[in-house]
């Protein structure tokens, strides 16, 4: 491992993912920062920083994935003893952040739980976030702090163009994830086609008809989560009954909580690459499932915060 020589650049994790802050801390050439982040027996969360941080740098890096509550305080809390140690920043890095599908009122008194989760890591005392595939966008303009927004398209689509697969089609699952799947197509210089789906209920998905051409094709299904699989292996049997010749799919952020293993080991789904801004544990590591890593885009994003360079360079 390389040294970074600047020692104002402290990284530190919390429990959601320590292997992918190993990974960045490896591909940036800096120690792991030392601190313990535990509970006591009722469950609170106690957490010491084991070095200082006085003037320094500081990235924590935390998906608030499952058990989420558990996640975002720990993140909450690891700010707050970094702000009373007299960090010089505070910079989130949160590859999966949580709650965002809440992120509007869908139906009368419904919360919205990206803009409350923004003000909790703001009025903790961050200065930065930098985080990943945002399940909107406009999720951004929710805090008043700098935000980076990475994009996993093109390690997706690199790992597809290895592939060499012939006579591919984007596939977009719902209409909201066009713009997602247009940005994957134009890297795989590619058609897309959009499943025209019904949602009746949260996480129920009721296929409806595919807009595009997608007969004798291969099939490439992308969206930013897949939690409980329904929608993306209904799309993919749609897309297999409709005549594509092979059916793939990749996201983001591997949730797959409740029958997703199940559902995606039974489905047309020939392969799901996914990356691991959520980590996945033994039992959910079956074949069909390929992870690809988003170390080295963050530990570059992380660098250039730090040095303050352009973000944005990182896509062009």
């Amino acid at each position: 491992m390389a040294n970074y020589r600047d020692p104002k650049l402290k990284v530190f994790t919390c429990n959601s993912n320590p292997e992918l802050a190993r990974e960045i801390c490896e591909h940036i050439g800096v120690a792991l920062g030392s601190s313990n982040v535990n509970h006591f027996s009722d469950g609170e969360i106690s957490v010491h920083i084991n070095e200082s941080v006085r003037g320094a740098d500081v990235f924590v890096i935390q998906s608030t994935s499952a058990p989420v509550n558990d996640h975002l305080m720990e993140l909450l809390v690891t700010v707050d003893a970094l702000k009373r140690a007299s960090a010089k920043s505070i910079n989130v890095v949160i590859p999966y952040y949580g709650y965002a599908r809440q992120d509007r009122k869908a139906r009368a008194r419904d919360p919205i739980t990206a803009k409350l989760v923004a003000n909790l890591i703001e009025v903790a005392g961050v200065n930065r976030v930098i985080t990943m595939d945002l399940h909107a966008t406009q999720i951004q303009g929710f805090f008043d702090i700098p935000v980076d927004h990475l994009l996993g398209v093109p390690i997706l689509a690199d790992n597809f163009l290895e592939k060499n697969l012939e006579d591919i089609v984007v596939v977009s699952p719902d209409h909201g994830g066009v713009t997602r799947a247009r940005k994957l197509a134009e890297r795989l210089k590619a058609p897309i086609a959009i499943i025209d789906k019904r949602r009746p209920k949260p996480n129920v998905a009721e296929i409806m008809n595919i807009v595009g051409h997608i007969e004798g094709k291969t099939a490439i299904l992308i969206d930013d989560i897949i939690d409980t699989a329904g929608t993306i292996t209904l799309a993919a049997n749609a897309l297999a009954e409709s005549g594509a010749k092979a059916v793939y799919a990749c996201c983001t952020h591997p949730v797959l909580s409740g029958p997703a293993i199940e559902r995606i080991q039974n489905s047309k789904i020939e392969e799901l690459l996914v990356t691991n801004t959520i980590p996945l544990p033994e039992e959910k590591r079956i074949n069909k499932i390929r992870t690809v890593s988003v170390a080295g885009l963050m530990g570059e994003a992380i660098i250039r915060v730090h040095e303050e360079l352009s973000v944005s360079k990182l896509f062009d």
